[in-house]
């Protein structure tokens, strides 16, 4: 193959670009990405999202003046970033139906869209007022107003609501529930709480702090091995900073044990990176203990070991 002078050349240039940007490209593109992580505003961070988490959890809802038998189960999760509430909603007849909510800013309200298997919609919002969600609206379908409240109750929700069909002058009551927690079984929960602390794991690898923010119980705590403590507030400040850079963030032999509202994971967790430009590698033992509230579990306590001599 013959080689001319200016081929030469043009490659030898090309080369030299790309060991430059080898050589300065990453770590340059990291600081930038680690500076622009570090002011980045975290979505739906403001306490006006936090208003309806009371209800988030698993339920079985009940007529307040009914017999005791559930009359529905109803899962109401944070979804999308933690920016909007999900019902999940199957009745014992047969009827089911999903809710999402979530404050808009921009008018500083709550809205909600229901939807059914059974064709039916309604749009209804309002705001969080004397510690209950007071929302309201037209039901087209039923050709009437209708307002809803929720608000906790000794660990569960009551929802009620009142329908008028003469333009609001008068009311009368539609509906009157109780959501309790669902206890579920032991399995049920070992696998739940095993796949929240996997989702949390993940969430502080990727600095998610909105997420560390939904799993956190707001009274969080954490000693290490050195006995330096942590609150929910110190853990989402270091992640917002962007300081922290994970390339590995995962634990093995996780083991879960569960007794009654209360459940301990234990694992061998692996963590590598870099903490401002300072690399790490190191294994440590930890438990995490979980508590299950109105809102679903949360992650209340943690502990570590100091780093282990032999890793794996």
């Amino acid at each position: 193959m013959k080689w001319n002078l200016r081929y030469l050349i043009a490659l030898w240039i090309g080369l030299g670009v790309v060991l430059l940007v080898n050589q300065f490209g990453p770590r340059n593109v990291a600081t930038a990405d680690a500076a622009k992580n570090s002011s980045k505003p975290v979505p739906c961070s403001a306490p006006e999202y936090r208003q309806f988490d009371f209800w988030a959890g698993d339920w079985d809802a009940f007529d307040r003046d009914g017999p005791a038998t559930p009359v529905a189960r109803d899962h109401v999760d944070r979804i999308l970033e933690a920016c909007v509430l999900r019902e999940e909603y199957q009745g014992t007849d047969g009827h089911k139906g999903q809710s999402f909510s979530i404050y808009d800013a921009t008018r500083k309200v709550w809205q909600q869209t229901w939807v059914t298997n059974r064709g039916e919609l309604l749009v209804i919002e309002g705001k969080f007022e004397q510690g209950k969600m007071v929302l309201s609206g037209e039901d087209r379908a039923k050709a009437a107003l209708v307002r809803g409240e929720w608000k906790p109750e000794q660990g569960n929700v009551r929802e009620t609501a009142v329908i008028s069909k003469d333009g609001g002058k008068t009311w009368e009551p539609w509906f009157d529930l109780i959501f309790r927690p669902n206890k579920g079984n032991r399995d049920d929960d070992e696998k739940t709480v095993a796949g929240l602390d996997t989702q949390y794991q993940a969430a502080v690898k990727e600095n998610d702090a909105a997420t560390m923010s939904v799993i956190l119980a707001d009274d969080y705590a954490l000693v290490t091995g050195s006995g330096k403590t942590y609150s929910k507030a110190d853990l989402l400040d270091e992640a917002r900073s962007g300081r922290m850079h994970y390339e590995r963030q995962e634990d093995t032999g996780q083991t879960v044990r569960v007794w009654g509202d209360t459940a301990v994971i234990t694992a061998k967790l692996w963590e590598k990176g870099t903490d401002n430009g300072k690399p790490f590698d190191y294994w440590v033992w930890f438990s995490d203990t979980y508590v299950r509230t109105p809102a679903g579990w949360r992650y209340v306590f943690g502990q570590s070991s100091l780093p282990l001599a032999t890793g794996r």
